[in-house]
């Protein structure tokens, strides 16, 4: 679940600002951010594959 995941991201860097994070949460916190960005750019490529350019016929002339 994304939301999820994006809460637990901001639970982990909240916790990073005040008192720090364990070698394990370090790494869970890496991982929820590349899983974060991968789908991010899987949703931004799945948007710009779906755009059809079309052109104006009557500019042509």
């Amino acid at each position: 679940m994304i939301s999820g995941r994006v809460q637990r991201i901001n639970e982990l860097a909240r916790k990073q600002k005040s008192v720090g994070l364990t070698a394990e949460e370090k790494l869970e916190q890496a991982e929820l951010r590349k899983q974060y960005i991968d789908n991010l750019k899987a949703s931004l490529r799945q948007q710009l594959d779906s755009i059809e350019f079309v052109d104006d016929e009557e500019k042509k002339d």
